[in-house]
């Protein structure tokens, strides 16, 4: 979904899915600059857990966003599942497996600078298992994109024929469980399989639903899905300190996409865009930009976060209140240019992303 439908036409039917993408593609550059504070903590100032943990919690909308845009552009697809997969996987698999191999690189050149000299079968063993596991911190998310990809057929003709009872029956069932698979919870949970309605999938119907689904008027659906944002964040921020308060501990615990206040976040953010107009030339076209190479930029953005960090650009290299939002913009502008460039060179757009 990150580079689904990129017409700079300024069509407003489709501008808000431009806008969501591109906030979501600076919020996973804000998962890995501010989640740097986290290491440290219990021995971290009050002051830098908070910035880190606010702006933590303000970029965590950013996985479940990219799939419920996928959901909203992909289940209303009426393709076979042959030539959904074929369009999809074309366009996703081979700037992934570029950019995995520049990844593999990097690890075995840091390998070789530190005196390692594998032999021929460790550096495939190391490239296989590179490339079975994920050969960057943020590149789970492909994976688990693959897996939601092949089920897009089957959930999407369910979705497009479902009313809305199906609908609230299916996310009602996904809710539940997400609740129950909260760690404070998990003691109550049945032994029952419900592996059909966990995880991602939720997502894929959420972003579908959320799309067709009519809030009321235009301010009732702002009001409805600021209301959202505001509880989801206060859950968010609130759960990570109070266990960190009580157990001086850092728990990733509130910040996982499958979390209650994530869910409310992301889903009162989608809510509010459907319904948000943006004016403001400039920062039409800088969205418009970001969404265009949002896929690439998702792809080369840790590259640059390793270097930025070689050069001592990071979250604290100033007040981190602003050291964070310095380092987005630093790794979001040599990241963009990146794949600005590769689009440029012939053939570049295929392997960029």
């Amino acid at each position: 979904a990150m580079s689904e439908g990129n017409s700079t036409a300024i069509s407003s039917k489709t501008d808000w899915f431009d806008s969501l993408r591109a906030i979501a593609t600076v919020g996973v550059v804000g998962i890995h600059v501010s989640s740097y504070y986290v290491p440290g903590s219990g021995q971290i100032p009050d002051y830098d857990f908070w910035i880190g943990n606010i702006f933590d919690s303000l970029s965590r909308f950013a996985v479940p966003m990219f799939v419920m845009l996928s959901g909203a552009l992909l289940l209303g697809k009426e393709d076979s599942p042959g030539i959904f997969l074929k369009k999809r996987f074309s366009r996703m698999l081979i700037p992934f497996l570029f950019w995995s191999f520049i990844y593999i690189g990097q690890s075995i050149w840091n390998d070789y600078d530190n005196g390692l000299h594998p032999t021929a079968f460790q550096l495939l063993r190391t490239i296989f298992v590179q490339l079975r596991d994920g050969s960057s911190l943020h590149l789970w998310y492909i994976y688990m994109l693959i897996g939601l990809y092949l089920f897009v057929p089957i959930i999407g003709k369910w979705a497009r024929r479902a009313t809305e009872k199906e609908f609230l029956y299916f996310l009602g069932i996904w809710l539940l469980f997400i609740f129950l698979d909260q760690p404070f919870l998990e003691k109550m949970k049945p032994d029952i399989d419900i592996r059909y309605f966990t995880g991602y999938a939720g997502y894929l119907v959420l972003g579908y639903y959320l799309k067709i689904k009519n809030f009321g008027s235009r301010n009732q659906s702002k009001l409805i899905g600021c209301g959202m944002i505001a509880t989801g964040l206060a859950i968010t921020i609130g759960g990570t300190w109070a266990v960190h308060a009580y157990t001086h501990q850092y728990v990733s615990t509130f910040y996982e996409p499958l979390s209650p206040g994530i869910l409310l976040y992301s889903a009162g953010l989608f809510i509010a865009f459907k319904e948000a107009e943006i004016q403001f030339r400039p920062l039409i076209k800088t969205r418009n930009f970001i969404s265009k190479y949002s896929y690439g930029i998702y792809l080369v953005h840790v590259l640059y976060l390793f270097k930025l960090d070689e050069w001592g650009i990071g979250w604290h290299f100033i007040n981190p209140i602003a050291g964070i939002p310095a380092t987005i913009l630093c790794c979001l502008a040599l990241s963009s240019l990146t794949i600005y460039i590769l689009h440029k060179i012939p053939g570049g757009k295929y392997i960029a992303g």
